[in-house]
């Protein structure tokens, strides 16, 4: 049986999102966050109340709660890495994303010799693990494309991620061999009418195809894989349930697997540049975006939860230790941009800083950061 259809056994998350039949979290009061609180493991409906609008009184003694769950699994450590996009050819129409097919920008796809040469002057840096990302295009970026990038990669790197369009499970495991550690999927929005509605074209529009890609990559050998949704397409609480279900469930089915999140946060846009009802704008302010992480700490304290550059530096430091222990420096979000760049960028930074800043800003706060997690 496959994870979806695992899932829909289980009956929980068509439950999220089903109207007939919803997993109400706004039902829930400040005696549950309470209770949910006062536990040593959550269950389900504890992860929902941590999650409702009562929660947000309650910051503050979650945050108590999440300090002690990450000192506890990660001591005071904090890995650090960069991405390195490879290609923005992509025959997607999404909405949200700068690399949408029909967006007039500036294609590009690095070859093997530009490859080495962005990895060789990120290795410079002293950063030892890498993502690698791609536009979801097989014409573009096949699958032997990127397995050779990954071969370049671990020459230089001792952790390769990759974050490209979901794959089957041999292809995982072509990418495994040639050195691939962990693979990142974001389902974006798990709200399957929102979904459909944002992604207008292409092979990102099967729903079910991309939620079981975390399985397939550990059945291909992954030790790690990343969720994680676009928070503002969707109901913020409804998603991040979602994405937490998601994540629990897999990590039930495969206990060895390393489980990572991440919370890219989608910023104001103009409803008739993406086409979108006004309805359909659930933006996400900073407090909001504080309780997902802290939830999703409690609710998986085990988990690696990772900070996007897309935030402002203040807050990306401010939750390091606390509940965040991976973040990326020295990002660039355009094809290559580390030596050379050739195709424009998906999205604009909020944090720019370089390696040797963020590396002195970790210390200046009693954190240690790490360059390489796996030997």
């Amino acid at each position: 049986m496959g994870f979806w259809e695992w899932t829909k056994h289980m009956n929980i998350l068509e439950k999220v999102f089903d109207a007939k039949d919803k997993f109400t979290i706004d039902t829930y009061e400040a005696a549950d966050v309470l209770c949910a609180l006062s536990k040593e493991t959550l269950s389900i409906n504890d992860f929902a109340a941590l999650l409702s609008p009562p929660a947000e009184k309650f910051l503050e003694q979650m945050a108590v709660r999440t300090k002690r769950e990450t000192r506890k699994y990660f001591g005071n450590s904090v890995s650090l890495y960069t991405p390195l996009y490879i290609s923005n050819h992509c025959e997607n129409q999404c909405v949200y994303c700068g690399f949408n097919v029909a967006n007039k920008i500036k294609r590009g796809i690095l070859t093997a010799d530009e490859i080495e040469k962005e990895l060789q002057t990120i290795a410079q840096t002293g950063l030892r693990e890498i993502l690698l990302l791609t536009g979801e295009d097989r014409t573009h970026s096949n699958i032997a494309y990127i397995a050779q990038a990954v071969s370049l990669a671990a020459q230089y790197f001792s952790t390769v991620g990759v974050e490209i369009y979901p794959l089957d499970t041999d292809e995982y495991h072509l990418l495994n061999k040639n050195g691939a550690d962990f693979v990142s999927v974001y389902q974006e929005t798990y709200d399957r009418s929102i979904y459909n509605a944002v992604h207008k074209s292409g092979p990102k529009k099967n729903f079910e195809y991309r939620f079981d890609a975390q399985e397939r990559a550990i059945k291909g050998g992954m030790r790690g894989v990343s969720f994680g949704v676009l928070f503002g397409l969707s109901d913020f609480r409804q998603d991040a349930f979602a994405t937490g279900l998601h994540a629990m469930f897999l990590q039930q089915k495969y206990p060895h697997a390393e489980i990572s999140l991440s919370v890219p946060r989608m910023r104001a846009f103009p409803s008739e540049t993406l086409g979108l009802p006004l309805n359909l704008q659930c933006l996400v302010n900073e407090r909001q975006l504080l309780q997902i992480l802290l939830a999703y700490r409690i609710f998986m304290p085990f988990a690696t939860i990772t900070i996007s550059t897309r935030e402002q530096p203040t807050f990306r430091d401010n939750v390091m230790g606390l509940v965040a222990t991976k973040m990326s420096a020295e990002v660039k979000t355009s094809v290559g941009g580390h030596f050379e760049m050739k195709g424009d960028e998906q999205f604009t930074i909020a944090d720019t800083r370089t390696v040797k800043e963020i590396h002195e800003m970790l210390q200046n706060r009693g954190l240690q950061p790490v360059y390489t997690d796996y030997i």
